[in-house]
């Protein structure tokens, strides 16, 4: 069992950024696939962004291509996401989501295991 914990949400005016950060309750992700995806009220959860912890290898969704960043930061043992040029239909809850097989598309489907998710909110 992954725990996953997001942190880094909050309150943002439109055009700034924000980085997102998940950690596991286990130390290091070793070699699952970790990203992000999120829901704004009243429409489906969307896929953002997920990272192979052990080969690098990036996958982008759509929700938000250009505009983030994931990455791995090996010191802190944390998945992180820089969001940039935030809109106020960004403003979502975002979830941290992990998946054993490593599979940064296979994360996109279907993760494995979820955080308990974190608020961004874009407005003035």
């Amino acid at each position: 069992q992954v725990h996953l914990v997001e942190s880094g949400g909050g309150l943002v005016q439109p055009g700034g950024s924000l980085t997102l950060s998940c950690a596991s309750s286990g130390g290091s992700f070793g070699n699952y696939a970790v990203g992000w995806f999120r829901q704004a009220p009243g429409k489906e959860r969307e896929f953002v962004a997920a990272v192979s912890w052990s080969r690098g290898n990036v996958y982008y969704g759509d929700s938000m291509k250009g505009r983030s960043t994931i990455s791995r930061d090996n010191a802190k043992n944390t998945v992180d996401l820089y969001m940039d040029n935030l809109k106020p239909e960004d403003t979502a809850v975002y979830y941290c989501a992990a998946a054993v097989s490593g599979s940064v598309v296979f994360l996109s489907q279907e993760p494995d295991y979820w955080g308990q998710g974190t608020q961004v909110t874009v407005s003035t």
